[in-house]
């Protein structure tokens, strides 16, 4: 953790709502005129997309398990290194992970592929990073201790299994079978480094379907968020100073379900991001500048 470079980690799988939690987090920056360097946990996959596809062929012959959730499928230790150098100086080694082929386009390259290393830019206040592994901790390495303020953003198992199946089936056009070996696979991985890391969030939001999901690979569709609650659960609220009070007040239809918890309507959950984090973020910021200041 620093008081000069502190490190914000939005946790989360693939379709959790990340891409919900990044939109809110580039408002609080614009409103608190906030110099950010944005890292993307797919820039640390270990594999480029046709590379990772033969890895996953090979360890299933010998019967392993292999996936995206696990260490073996990332660069953990630069991942690791990146936030000890950007705790300890601002600095530290990114790239990114190119996704489409308009995003390749841009380098020249082939979807699925990665940049090159680079250095992070110079003068940021803050990083933040999104993806699979902001808090991870291994035998190997441990992510989280460099994060000053980490953000859980997760669905209820079944509605994340119902999110990949849909989008496997109708976009990429697996068969329902072989989506299922996926999940199967990914399973072990995901309960040894993902789930783990949702008792280390400092806030987390957690997305409930209000409609029946109990059969995943039967349901049609993905519930929507009108069909949805989200449960915010803060781990500590007295480091945090929240004003439980304020929030019931600013967020329509909200209510508190234990001490520490407090649940919106599905689709008041970009706006309950930025109203909490919002002012986390600029206590992170003021305790940076006041360093500063004593520094001068």
């Amino acid at each position: 953790m620093s008081l000069l470079h502190p490190i914000v980690a939005v946790t989360g799988s693939s379709g959790a709502g990340t891409s919900t939690a990044r939109i809110a987090f580039e408002h609080i920056f614009h409103r608190l005129a906030v110099r950010a360097a944005y890292v993307d946990g797919d820039a640390f996959h270990a594999y480029s997309r046709m590379a990772m596809a033969k890895a996953v062929r090979r360890a299933t012959i010998r019967g392993e398990n292999f996936s995206h959730f696990g260490p073996g499928a990332n660069k953990l230790e630069r991942l690791e290194r990146l936030f000890a150098e950007y705790s300890a100086d601002g600095s530290g080694q990114i790239r990114r992970y190119l996704h489409d082929e308009i995003e390749a386009a841009e380098f020249n390259r082939e979807p699925g592929t990665f940049t090159d290393w680079t250095p992070v830019e110079p003068g940021t206040e803050l990083l933040l990073y999104e993806g699979l592994h902001g808090g991870v901790v291994t035998d190997q390495v441990n992510v989280a201790q460099y994060v000053d303020l980490m953000v859980g953003v997760v669905p209820t198992i079944n509605l994340e299994w119902i999110q990949k199946i849909r989008r496997d089936i109708d976009v990429r056009g697996y068969a329902p079978e072989d989506v299922a070996k996926v999940i199967l696979r990914r399973m072990p991985d995901y309960v040894r480094y993902i789930t783990p890391q949702f008792s280390r969030t400092d806030v987390n939001f957690q997305r409930v379907p209000l409609v029946d999901t109990s059969n995943p690979f039967v349901a049609r569709d993905v519930p929507n968020a009108d069909e949805s609650m989200v449960v915010i659960r803060f781990r500590d609220p007295e480091r945090w100073q929240v004003d439980f009070p304020y929030l019931l007040t600013m967020i329509h239809g909200s209510f508190m379900s234990r001490p520490n918890t407090v649940v919106v309507p599905g689709t008041k959950m970009r706006m309950a991001i930025e109203i909490i984090i919002g002012p986390l973020i600029k206590g992170l910021l003021d305790k940076r500048r006041q360093a500063l200041t004593t520094q001068e």
